[in-house]
């Protein structure tokens, strides 16, 4: 594994892995052989600490992804996962899911298993989390509470934390009087409880526990993505840390939880930055050696604005109702936010071959629905016949046709379509008419061509085609091009009255390909029906 340049020079205390020193003393890159991989980390992140923070990060690391439980999976969520997924798939890690489950009034058991079909439509297995076990269950924050308290009584203990019992009223009776004076920012908790202790302590009236924020200083990390940031504790406020129901809020049910579960590198939205610094505080007043962190852009919608968390906007099961396969949501979503030189498709075990933090952007990443459609179209195109008809049946059956796998049609009309189609519903629809007894007319098709001038080149045709002993493409398009020219006809003179009456369509895959899935005797009917119609119209 390349650790660093030339150029890079390693500073701070010996570090080191498995008794091997990283060294760039002699004036070439520090090497480190582990697990396989070749990472060439940004150079951002290689100074002093940030050197230990990257090889946190790097050697079989244990990674996680927690969402909330209060609807649908969004695309923003689901590329967190992803990018947690692919790190630890390529360093040989492990992948936790959690559920952060304390929001009552929202959480759901609907979305939480929203979230599992999700992930696993996704491909994005995990290693340790409901369903799958693990040594540092339980996996809901809901089944956690006591050890919330725990910790929380713990921080009290050593001065880290406190006790607050300033009601709601008083709160937002000191709110107000802050902001007649300096407007409705800034306002910060007093601290009326921060300095008192167990004796000052009421009976019998409800309290919260809150952070001891430091006074003076800044609390800083070599951030994997941004780089090296640093919050003065001037701006930050003694927030609380777990409600009078024993409920933690998110700053330390996830510290609690990241460090009981052993997590090494926390990988999340940049819209979590703001929550870090008080997550080391709180690491470094348990004692205990903070995670590498890794804050990765927004998902920005075409607008730039920042996406929609809306069901309909973004949420991965849209995606999956539209038809769009996963491979292909996962190749646009890594690349939404994450480069890689000019290449835009990826196959998974590519993706995790070349992922790595330092090509994970700064600034926010646009969604671009043509550029998901066409990256999502490769991939459908790329799947075994078998496999594309089988994913296809599910829509067709919402269109009302009920298609019998083992129909020998199935695969061969699939493959007629798979280079137009961009989702499975395209599939399904584009092969709709091989497969009912009679086609579904387009009124515009058969007013435009089913016309009276066709019916004698199209009854010709009928009478060729059920002489022909071969009704395979070549053999077809042999015939038909034979008797073209013994006629004198153009395709103009029968080709676009064939299609309306073979499919009830102006637009199909080539004529002789949908002869050849249809079968003879389908369209001998077909063309005798189409025939009719053309005969009994008037103009």
């Amino acid at each position: 594994m390349l650790l660093a340049n030339p150029a890079v020079q390693l500073r701070g205390e010996g570090l080191g892995i498995g008794g091997v020193s990283l060294d760039s003393s002699h004036g070439g890159p520090a090497i480190l052989e582990f697990a396989a991989i070749r990472v060439n980390p940004p150079e951002r992140a290689l100074a002093g600490k940030a050197a230990d923070c990257y090889l946190r990060a790097t050697m079989k690391p244990r990674l996680r992804f927690a969402p909330s439980p209060t609807g649908y999976l969004h695309i923003g969520g689901a590329r967190s996962a992803l990018y947690n997924w692919l790190w630890a798939r390529k360093t040989g890690g492990t992948f936790v899911l959690r559920i952060e489950d304390t929001d009552r009034k929202r959480s759901t058991d609907e979305s939480v298993q929203a979230i599992f079909d999700a992930m696993e439509w996704l491909g994005l297995d995990w290693d340790e989390g409901p369903g799958k076990g693990g040594d540092h269950g339980p996996y809901f924050q809901t089944q956690r509470l006591d050890l919330y308290r725990k910790h929380a009584d713990a921080l009290v203990e050593s001065g880290h934390a406190y006790r607050c019992y300033a009601t709601k009223e008083q709160l937002a009776e000191a709110r107000a009087a802050f902001e007649k004076e300096h407007g409705r920012q800034g306002f910060k908790y007093p601290g009326w409880w921060r300095d008192k202790g167990p004796s000052d302590w009421p009976e019998d009236q409800p309290f919260v526990y809150r952070i001891k924020v430091p006074e003076g200083g800044a609390t800083a990390w070599d951030d994997l993505v941004k780089g090296r940031i640093e919050i003065a504790h001037s701006e930050m406020q003694d927030e609380v840390l777990l409600r009078s129901d024993g409920v933690p809020l998110y700053n330390f049910g996830c510290v609690v939880d990241d460090l009981e579960m052993g997590i090494t590198l926390v990988a999340r939205g940049d819209d979590h930055m703001i929550n870090t610094p008080v997550q080391i505080l709180l690491y470094q007043a348990m004692g205990q050696e903070p995670p590498a962190f890794a804050h990765m852009p927004m998902i920005l919608d075409e607008r730039g604005k920042k996406m929609s968390k809306r069901a309909d906007a973004g949420s991965v099961e849209i995606y999956r109702e539209r038809g769009f396969v996963p491979d292909g949501v996962v190749n646009y979503l890594a690349r939404l936010g994450w480069s890689h030189g000019d290449q835009e498709l990826f196959t998974r075990e590519e993706l995790i071959e070349a992922f790595d933090w330092s090509s994970v952007g700064k600034e926010g990443a646009r969604y671009d629905e043509k550029k998901f459609l066409s990256v999502q179209a490769h991939h459908l195109r790329q799947m075994p016949g078998e496999a594309l008809a089988e994913a296809a049946l599910p829509f067709a059956k919402k269109n009302g046709l009920e298609i019998d796998p083992a129909d020998p049609r199935l695969v061969p009309a699939v493959e007629t379509v798979r280079q137009r189609a961009e989702t499975l519903a395209d599939v399904a629809d584009m092969i709709d008419y091989y497969f009912r007894e009679t086609p579904q007319p387009d009124e515009k098709a058969t007013k435009k061509f089913l016309k009276p001038k066709f019916a004698a080149p199209v009854k010709s045709l009928r009478a060729l085609l059920a002489g022909l002993d071969s009704f395979d493409r070549a053999s077809l398009e042999a015939a038909v091009k034979a008797w073209m020219e013994a006629e004198g006809l153009g395709f103009k003179d029968y080709a676009q009255a064939v299609r309306v009456s073979l499919s009830g369509r102006s637009a199909t895959p080539g004529l002789f390909e949908v002869m050849e899935v249809l079968g003879k005797e389908r369209c001998l009917a077909r063309l005798d029906a189409g025939v009719a119609a053309m005969e009994a119209r008037e103009d």
